[in-house]
């Protein structure tokens, strides 16, 4: 067990918070024997582990005339009154048994108390959220997290109390709690951790648990959503006090807890890509198909579709289908015969993904310099026409945003680069400049054109480009058909391979086609 002073991540670390409220009855035997119950109850789980208490000035928090009254709360908190040096010996008992300790203080006069009492974490019960005088006596003596809780409040007072916090820098966990005791399942509305998770993403979402204490599920699916603090209302059968419906036993509280164990590992990572093991590697490798030479070939020989067969298993060592991208160069280093394996020590190997991956950046970051709004989900064109490692100096790339009886198009120009003389015997196109400068020869004569200037080419009209810093074009024209573009260079027109076409996505990551 370990208490969460000595830890500093705001995310990664399951907090666990034992919520004693009255639980201890009035009784500090029966309140000691509850905390030393569920230090051994804790005891094995790599959580941080908290015991947590109320605290109301009961002589100025009820009214003087319903002073021992039968009413139902009011009764119970003065049965359960403890005095300051019950509340010494239950701290003392807290931190000996490693918990942390974090208390609620209902009142102003509370607030003062627990400063005296060397407590961790203060936490706003859901019924004071938006307790304005509770909030600026906090906020003028306590510099340590708040823990809030949400029952209740609707989204303005939620609101308004996240900002009271945050404004004054106080670090601030926020709550997802229903204000039934227990909660009916179908009240638990655990997807409001999602919902507070967008709404205030700058601070901790936890979970305070009010369902049955034999629901071992719900405080899993609370992790799952990101939940990593966690508030349980614990108590002890024993010395003649009985436990109340929401609060839960030693025993419920460890299969809880082993619920929440199980899932943290289960669930795994979420900000990246999760690590590879070599045991999982190997053992897919072994089913999938191998490389085999379907005739004879000779050294220095570029290998392609037809020199190959895909069969089971794969040689040790072996090229595999799954390495075969169309973006990918293979080099025979040896000659070799019909039936034997590819193996890769055989090869010399180049793969453009590199370069690829490069040029996606080099676009996409020049788009967002220009602060077009482009749409993602889409394909990024990049036709290079004299090969890939020459789109720098010869290429375009291109959004094709809609292809209809009309077609509309992004066309973005790297700094330098130029697009080489070509013309369209269907397509007529306009060019609107939105960014930057273009160079455009038309018909042999040149043209400057800048931000805002438009250009309308006409079938079979020939046009070359360049732009010295970049530039971003809007193109507008009448249908586009792949095979409606001709190059005054064959070569071009000979090159089957002259595009590569990349998923557009929200962030840098991309999508080969």
């Amino acid at each position: 067990m370990q208490c969460s002073n000595l830890r500093s991540d705001r995310e990664l670390i399951v907090r666990i918070i034992f919520e004693m409220a009255n639980n201890h009855m009035g009784d500090l035997d029966h309140g000691v024997e509850i905390i030393e119950t569920f230090s051994r109850v804790a005891d094995g789980f790599d959580f941080d582990f908290y015991f947590k208490f109320q605290f109301r000035d009961l002589d100025s928090f009820i009214h003087p005339d319903y002073k021992g009254s039968d009413i139902k709360f009011v009764k119970r908190f003065e049965d359960t009154r403890l005095q300051q040096k019950h509340w010494d010996i239950l701290f003392e008992a807290v931190r000996a048994n490693g918990f942390g300790l974090i208390v609620t203080p209902f009142d102003e006069a509370s607030v003062d108390k627990i400063l005296c009492s060397d407590v961790d974490i203060l936490k706003i019960a859901s019924c004071s959220l938006g307790d304005w005088p509770l909030f600026e006596k906090v906020a003028s003596s306590w510099s340590k997290e708040v823990i809030a809780s949400t029952a209740g409040a609707t989204e303005e007072i939620t609101d308004r109390a996240v900002d009271f916090f945050l404004n004054r820098d106080i670090d601030l966990t926020l709550m997802h709690c229903v204000g039934l005791y227990p909660t009916p399942t179908n009240r638990l509305d655990i997807n409001q951790i999602t919902y507070l998770k967008d709404r205030y993403p700058s601070i901790r979402i936890g979970y305070s648990t009010h369902e049955s204490p034999a629901d071992f599920v719900s405080g899993a699916i609370a992790y799952a959503l990101g939940s990593r603090t966690f508030e349980k209302h614990v108590g002890l059968e024993a010395n003649g006090h009985a436990l109340n419906q929401y609060s839960a036993s030693p025993e419920q509280a460890r299969c809880w807890l082993e619920s929440l164990r199980h899932v943290s590992k289960a669930l795994g990572e979420s900000a990246v890509k999760r690590r590879l093991e070599n045991d999982e590697i190997d053992g897919l490798r072994h089913l999938r198909r191998g490389c085999f030479f379907s005739k004879n070939v000779s050294k220095d020989h570029i290998l392609k579709r037809e020199d190959l067969f895909f069969a089971i298993p794969a040689e040790q060592g072996g090229l595999t289908a799954n390495d075969c991208s169309k973006y990918s160069e293979f080099k025979l280093l040896i000659s070799c015969e019909s039936g034997k394996p590819v193996i890769l020590a055989d090869l010399e190997m180049e793969t453009h993904e590199p370069l690829i991956q490069r040029y996606y950046d080099q676009v996409v970051s020049l788009l967002n310099a220009s602060g077009i709004t482009f749409p993602f989900g889409l394909d990024l064109e990049l036709s290079h026409h004299y090969g890939l490692s020459n789109f720098e100096q010869f290429g375009l790339a291109m959004i094709t945003v809609v292809n209809e009886s009309y077609c509309k198009k992004l066309l973005i120009c790297l700094p330098g680069q130029i697009h080489p003389p070509q013309y369209h015997k269907l397509k007529k196109e306009t060019f609107h400049v939105l960014w930057g400068e273009l160079t455009i020869t038309l018909n042999g004569e040149q043209k400057l054109l800048r931000v805002g200037d438009v250009l309308t080419i006409e079938p079979r009209e020939v046009h070359e480009f360049v732009s010295e810093a970049g530039a971003v074009i809007e193109e507008i024209s009448t249908t586009h058909f792949g095979s409606d573009s001709f190059y005054l260079d064959e070569e071009i027109n000979l090159n089957a391979q002259r595009k590569t076409l990349v998923r557009l996505r929200a962030k840098s990551a991309h999508e080969l086609l």
